[in-house]
């Protein structure tokens, strides 16, 4: 995902917030690596090498706030760790992709088609429930790995 600065600086002077470089470098960055899902750490290691004097704390503070504008995702891989990505410009409701998880090497493989449309329709019509978002992650085995596994047997 491209990010726009200009309109990023006039969300955060709408939204009544200070316009720093660090806060459009921590942006930049996720949006850098789309597909990654990084934790705040990683987030911080690739920041520092343009902002050496950004601390982790301020990158920390920066995600929460992306995360408040829903610029930023939080995602649970089942790792121990948080991690983000970015998220749909302009804080946008959306379905977020979804996740499959390699059990044999920890590979995170993002995909997009949302198949619970019809679900969610169903669950709408029979009990009133309206579902704004869902998370699906998907445990199995990557292409390399699945291919290991039968030559094995």
């Amino acid at each position: 995902m491209d990010v726009d600065r200009e309109q990023f600086k006039q969300l955060l002077k709408d939204k009544g917030l200070k316009v720093t470089n660090q806060r459009v470098l921590v942006l930049e960055t996720l949006a850098s690596c789309p597909g990654k899902h990084l934790t705040a750490e990683e987030i911080y290691e690739l920041v520092k090498v343009d902002c050496p004097e950004i601390g982790l704390a301020t990158v920390y503070r920066t995600i929460q706030m992306l995360l408040e504008l829903h610029l930023v995702d939080k995602i649970h891989l089942d790792d121990g760790y948080v991690r983000y990505e970015i998220g749909s410009a302009g804080g946008a409701a959306k379905h977020h992709h979804h996740h499959l998880i390699c059990l044999s090497c920890g590979k995170v493989i993002s995909f997009e088609d949302d198949l619970l449309e019809e679900l969610e329709k169903k669950i709408t019509d029979k009990e009133g429930f309206f579902v704004v978002d869902h998370e699906v992650k998907l445990y199995g085995h990557c292409k390399e790995c699945g291919g290991k596994l039968i030559e094995k047997k």
